[in-house]
């Protein structure tokens, strides 16, 4: 039956660019008694399949003209959709010109964001900003006391469903939640336009941000208990946690979500192509990295890092889970594994562990894409480019008088790639291609490397040994050495060679003090501050 406030659906208007779910939209509308109106390609395609149809300019009493630019910019079209039910005045003006009632709009726009995103040249581009699209859609969404407006074919067979049970008639508060998403559609839709446009002038930094962002999953909280927490997928930001396919566990939470996105970030930095790689992270900082032949001894080599931190930890890998893998990987306690696929047996070991989230991205290799990263402060947002410039290690620059070895070097370039991610001051220790130390988020360079060498100390007792494991390790900073003293404490842990941005005031010293202490050293004049 009927709710109150619910209005009859008596004609519809049809004007589709996505013919997803029209034919079965406009065959449960025609078994209603619904008259339908529609436009050129849309009026076709239903004649097509047999439906009656009355052409917008049988309405209008005027041609589709410039190419079809204007077609539904009529006063019979908008007196239609905007006149207020019971207003005299417009009750008035209707019968004085011969303008008649549109109950249901059925719009979605013209492709632009598929056409930009296909490479068409820029007329095509232009040419697929909608206009009369919009202008309906504004004009239903705002009548919608009396009226309903469909712009997502996903809401097609709820709205049909609603019809039915309310005897051909739609009650105001579904109306009112039609209307709320028809006008986010205009606005998503109008943004896409002005990004291109700003993008286009080559403003990075335009003076009205815009930005486009669709609820991926409403959290059980946020980073606490009493904060209310949601995901939501960004246009443009490329693949990332929430496009994984979840196998196995509880949803994921806000902490969990974030410490996934940090652990994914740094194992992009390896091609999946190339060696086995696994990162450890905890609490958005990664404690273990490594490199192996297989995938079993890349996270054997991460773990022994700092087991510890391991315990609770976000484990990613660039390549598909094996059994032998997920056999060790069982052995202790994890709260989310990140992998681009996972065998049957895996799977099958994994799924013992109820408790344990297994998440799959194929596509886990470093995604460039145009995206900003945004820092809510109060008051507002700090915007910047993401920190993923290509560098090139023939630009990095040998400063000291002892050469870096071939060896040196490629656990140089992997430390220096997972520096990159470890929270400021970041100081990395590595060998072997393996994290080996690891010290974080300090206020001084000098307490992070100290922190590493702790933590490698306490690695090595585990192991039974009584050095550190950063003794022949070569060390990363994520920026440059302000003094001399973080140099030093580095090469009293072991530390052989030395890669960092360089461009501090006391480089000439830094410089002297890695040549006393016949350490090898590499400047890569790019810094990689991660707060």
């Amino acid at each position: 039956m009927p709710q109150a406030g619910a209005m009859k659906i008596k004609t519809v208007l049809l004007s589709v660019s996505d013919k997803t779910g029209l034919k079965e939209l406009a065959a449960a509308l025609s078994q209603q008694g619904c008259k339908l109106i529609s436009t050129g390609g849309t009026a076709r395609f239903l004649r097509d399949d047999g439906f009656a149809v009355t052409d917008v300019s049988e309405v209008t009493g005027f041609p589709e003209i410039m190419d079809g630019r204007v077609k539904t910019l009529h006063p019979k079209i908008h007196g239609a959709l905007l006149s207020v039910g019971g207003n005299a005045e417009h009750e008035a003006a209707r019968a004085a010109h011969g303008i008649g009632l549109i109950d249901l709009l059925v719009v979605n726009l013209y492709p632009f964001e598929r056409t930009l995103a296909g490479g068409a040249p820029r007329e095509d581009i232009v040419e697929n900003i909608d206009v009369g699209g919009p202008a309906m859609v504004r004009a239903a969404s705002k009548n919608h006391e009396r009226l309903s407006v469909l712009v997502d074919p996903a809401d097609y067979g709820d709205f049909v469903r609603r019809l039915q049970t309310g005897d051909g008639s739609i009650d105001l508060g579904t109306r009112k939640l039609l209307a709320a998403k028809a006008f986010a559609h205009t606005a998503s839709y109008d943004m896409a336009i002005a990004n291109w446009m700003a993008q286009e002038h080559g403003d990075s930094a335009p003076e009205t941000l815009l930005m486009k962002a669709r609820r991926a999953q409403t959290l059980r909280y946020g980073e606490n208990p009493h904060q209310k927490g949601a995901a939501y997928k960004t246009a443009g930001s490329g693949k990332g946690v929430l496009d994984a396919m979840q196998v196995q566990g509880k949803e994921l939470s806000y902490n969990n979500i974030n410490d996934a996105d940090a652990a994914l970030e740094t194992v992009s930095e390896f091609d999946s192509a190339q060696r086995p790689a696994c990162v450890i992270v905890k609490h958005a900082n990664p404690c273990g990295v490594a490199l192996g032949d297989t995938l079993a001894e890349a996270y054997a080599k991460a773990l022994a890092c700092d087991t510890v931190s391991a315990f609770g930890g976000i484990l990613a890998f660039n390549k598909a889970l094996d059994l032998g893998t997920a056999e060790e990987i069982s052995k202790i306690f994890t709260e989310v594994i990140l992998a681009s696929g996972a065998s049957d047996e895996a799977k099958a070991v994994l799924a013992a562990k109820k408790n344990l989230r297994l998440l799959l991205l194929p596509a886990l290799d470093k995604e460039r894409v145009q995206a900003k990263a945004l820092k809510s402060i109060r008051g507002g947002l700090l915007v910047q480019d993401r920190d993923d410039i290509a560098e090139d290690e023939k630009t990095f620059c040998i400063v000291t008088k002892k050469v870096p070895t071939p060896e040196q070097m490629r656990d140089l370039s992997f430390a220096w790639k997972v520096a990159k991610h470890v929270k400021s001051n970041a100081i990395v220790f590595a060998k072997d291609e393996a994290t080996v130390g690891v010290g974080a988020g300090q206020m001084s360079r000098i307490d992070s490397t100290r922190i590493a060498v702790r933590k490698s100390l306490d690695a090595a007792q585990v192991m039974g040994r009584s050095e550190p494991l950063t003794r022949g390790a070569v060390l990363a900073s994520d920026a440059f050495f302000p003094f001399a003293d973080g140099l030093e404490a580095a090469a009293e842990a072991g530390a052989t060679a030395i890669i960092q941005p360089g461009g501090a005031q006391r480089d000439s010293e830094v410089i002297a003090a890695a040549d006393r202490l016949g350490l090898a050293m590499v400047f890569t004049g790019i810094r990689h501050f991660r707060h």
